[in-house]
């Protein structure tokens, strides 16, 4: 006779068999998709040789061997870095990320009626490249004693002296604007369109004063061609230890430094900005890159996301108020 299998152990046991096989195949389904699955862009707001084109070169290859995936390097000049900062804040790609200047991601919401993206919601923060003071620099002729010496001259000339900047809105304009509230100071405002144009009116003695870059002034400092007064950093600055700080020559509370940082678009998953700023703080703090930087010019900072946010919010807050006060609008 016979021996017959239920039918409903055999469905019990198929399905149990089924079950077990197809297993492998839902681990598969749910296992999270490896990334980055492409090559990561990182995209710059400024043209090629500017520090942050120069800072996002410098980090393309060790980022690229860290993530095993190629790193390009993509310039979108425009707007002061608005532009770039606009394409990143904008990017749905998961891939692009951006190495954008403060000024994008602090004083722009306020200079700016229309900014096509938000700096606090629609950027998010990965890691600061690097951070540098701003050098106030005269002619040579005009600071011939101490710094004290050259801020009381200045003060008793009021408006008969004028400096240049970069453009209204230009962390040299903005800066400056701090240090002659604080001293006392009436200069007048000379945009220009670039350093070098400054520079060179400096020296013809249509301007008397600026606030530029260390590595922008300091070789005409070295070659004796102009003087530098202080930096505009709260304490001295190692990038330029022998000049006095803002707190030296009686500008107590003006702390101006300008930044790069690297930014993502907030829509990037949380796991993949986590890795980013993983990464880029490892090769940020490693003695070769800090070195390579402090060449330039740049000191490093604390390069983690949450410093990074705390400085966009309390540079935000200086900004926005100097702004209002002062009415200064670009469009």
């Amino acid at each position: 006779m016979t021996n017959r299998v239920k039918p409903a152990f055999i469905t019990r046991t198929g399905l149990t068999l089924m079950s077990l096989a197809l297993l492998p195949l839902a681990a598969i389904a749910q296992a999270p998709a490896a990334w980055p699955s492409k090559s990561v862009r990182i995209v710059v707001g400024y043209p090629a040789g500017s520090s942050p084109d120069v800072q996002a070169r410098l980090l393309a290859e060790p980022l690229s061997k860290a993530l095993g995936q190629s790193v390009i390097v993509e310039n979108k000049p425009g707007a002061g870095g608005n532009i770039g900062a606009d394409l990143t804040a904008k990017a749905e790609d998961g891939h692009t990320i951006g190495v954008i200047g403060n000024g994008p991601l602090t004083s722009a919401k306020f200079l700016y009626a229309k900014l096509p993206y938000d700096p606090l919601k629609d950027l998010a923060p990965i890691a600061l490249i690097g951070a540098a003071p701003l050098v106030w620099v005269a002619p040579k002729a005009m600071v011939t004693g101490s710094a004290a010496d050259f801020i009381k001259q200045a003060r008793a000339s009021g408006d008969k002296l004028a400096y240049g900047s970069i453009g209204a809105g230009s962390g040299g304009h903005l800066a400056m604007e701090l240090v002659k509230e604080e001293l006392g100071l009436q200069p007048l405002h000379v945009p220009f369109s670039g350093g070098p144009p400054i520079l060179n009116a400096m020296m013809g003695g249509q301007v008397h004063m600026t606030l530029l870059p260390g590595s922008t002034v300091m070789p005409l400092v070295q070659a004796g061609k102009l003087a530098a007064v202080a930096v505009t950093s709260a304490r001295r600055s190692p990038l330029a230890p022998d000049l006095p700080s803002m707190q030296e020559i009686g500008a107590k509370t003006t702390n101006i430094e300008v930044w790069n940082a690297v930014m993502a678009p907030s829509g990037m998953p949380a796991a993949h900005r986590a890795r980013l700023s993983s990464e880029l703080g490892k090769i940020l703090g490693s003695r070769e890159m800090r070195q390579k930087l402090f060449l330039l010019g740049w000191k490093a900072e604390d390069n983690s996301p949450a410093a990074l946010a705390q400085r966009m919010k309390s540079d935000t807050a200086i900004y926005g108020e100097l702004i209002a006060k002062k009415a200064i609008k670009l469009d």
